[in-house]
């Protein structure tokens, strides 16, 4: 992400922390808690986490680390954040947490440490002046991740305007990934204007349920 783009993504948050608090969900930028934990949901259910290492990418205050550990058991958890109130934040409230780390850097600009599953929750939602930074972004986490890549978008066929975050053709996003890996999944119907995507090395044991209908356009 080049410095004119990270700079409106940090005055946006300021903002966002100004009207509503650094501790807050609407800060992060979602509509409200409910869509973000229904997007956690939705990457919950597409990898098994019990015993791996996490990297979260654009982690913002952590709240996967929480999620996940209602729903897995023994994982590590490292999360990469530019905003610094947020990294600030999370490590006050993950301080007791064992094999959790938080770093303050610009994840688009440095080496991605390696881990079993590498994730991203609205991380890629941002408009850039690069067209194609989401897909720089998804080369480079499926090259850190040892099992599984999965990471959810706005759907450019549904997300309106928007002055600093933009919806991704789901087609495209389709192509550069199955040009990664066969093992490809494309998950929706949780969000009106949302889509997930699992990109794994190898095949699922199990498929992840069938809480949402499906789309694989062709």
């Amino acid at each position: 992400m080049d410095p004119v783009a990270r700079a409106t993504v940090l005055d946006f948050h300021r903002h966002r922390i100004g009207v509503f608090g650094a501790g807050s969900v609407e800060s992060l930028g979602w509509r409200d808690a409910a869509s973000q934990q229904r997007r956690f949901s939705v990457i919950a259910d597409a990898c098994d986490f019990d015993g791996t290492s996490v990297l979260d990418i654009g982690c913002g205050l952590g709240d996967l680390r929480a999620f996940l550990d209602a729903r897995a058991h023994d994982f590590s958890y490292l999360g990469l954040e530019h905003v610094p109130a947020f990294v600030a934040e999370a490590r006050v409230r993950y301080a007791a947490h064992p094999r959790t780390a938080f770093v303050q850097c610009d994840f688009s600009a440095v080496a991605l440490p390696a881990a079993d599953h590498v994730v991203a929750s609205g991380a890629l939602a941002y408009r850039c002046p690069d067209p194609g930074f989401h897909l720089t972004m998804i080369r480079r986490m499926f090259a850190a991740a040892r099992r599984t890549v999965v990471f959810n978008l706005l759907d450019a066929t549904a997300f309106p305007e928007h002055p600093l975050l933009v919806g991704r053709d789901r087609r495209e996003v389709l192509e550069l990934c199955r040009s990664l890996s066969p093992h490809v999944e494309l998950i929706d119907g949780y969000l009106e204007d949302d889509f997930t995507i699992c990109v794994r090395r190898v095949p699922a044991e199990a498929a992840p349920g069938d809480r949402y209908p499906t789309e694989n356009p062709r």
